[in-house]
């Protein structure tokens, strides 16, 4: 019997999309509910479904985070979920997802469109894609959407203890999500900032930040060496800190030459 998982963080959403499963598709089991991010990226571990609705905005993390988590936990060669986003009218997003060839439900959800996808999905579980095709279709969503317009940074004004510290953009090492804050570290410590990852990357220099993990944005000139071990999985080797830095599957391409 093929698995499916859904996460949405309204509940009556939820209900309706796993009643209109019931009758598009009988024997789909749906092996559970997730209410945020967090919990569907547990779900889907311990679940292993086949298919998995989530959500784009979600509490926690975001459908395509929860989706990039779990290309990141799949081994090299095993199968990974066929992923359905299912989203609120944004017309960036949706023509990001038909350049990506990923399959979206459009809310609220109708049972025409739902009995398409179901049809499309049944091809997919007959023939289960790897983690490298799940990847290159969340390298293509992220790639067409719809690019920021925020003023650039050059000085970060920074919170250590009593101190509020003035950084330049250019000694930032990296930047780690940090429960409610954002964690900027430089060669000689740590201090917080409130402007989350999401608003934070916008504002910063492309051609000298970028993003490698769900949690990290890192400053290409302090990267000293790109490390890959037997998995496949890739890790930086800095400058200036001893730490290494995890690099998520959806973000090992800009390494691949070094």
């Amino acid at each position: 019997m093929t698995r499916a998982v859904i996460a949405e963080d309204e509940p009556l959403l939820a209900q309706q999309l796993e009643r209109l499963l019931a009758n598009a598709w009988p024997a789909l089991e749906i092996a559970g509910v997730a209410a945020n991010g967090l919990e569907a990226v547990e779900l889907i571990a311990r679940a292993h479904p086949q298919v998995a609705f989530l959500d784009i905005r979600m509490p926690g993390l975001s459908g395509l985070e929860v989706a990039a988590e779990i290309a990141d936990r799949l081994g090299k060669d095993d199968a990974a979920p066929a992923i359905v986003f299912v989203t609120a009218h944004d017309e960036f997003a949706l023509r990001a997802f038909e350049l990506a060839a990923v399959d979206y439900l459009l809310k609220p959800v109708t049972e025409q469109r739902l009995s398409e996808c179901v049809q499309r999905l049944k091809k997919r579980v007959e023939r289960p894609a790897g983690v490298d095709s799940l990847v290159s279709q969340l390298q293509q969503v992220l790639k067409n959407e719809q690019p920021g317009t925020a003023k650039p940074l050059t000085i970060l004004r920074a919170g250590t203890g009593d101190t509020v510290k003035m950084i330049p953009i250019d000694d930032v090492c990296y930047f780690q999500a940090a429960d409610k804050y954002t964690s900027v570290v430089t060669k000689d410590g740590e201090s917080l900032i409130r402007t989350p990852l999401k608003e934070l990357l916008p504002q910063l220099p492309s051609s000298r930040f970028a993003q490698i993990h769900r949690g990290t944005i890192v400053n290409l000139g302090e990267v000293a060496a790109a490390v890959r071990d037997d998995a496949g999985r890739v890790s930086l080797k800095l400058r200036s800190r001893k730490e290494a830095l995890p690099v998520s599957r959806l973000y090992a391409d800009l390494f691949r030459q070094m």
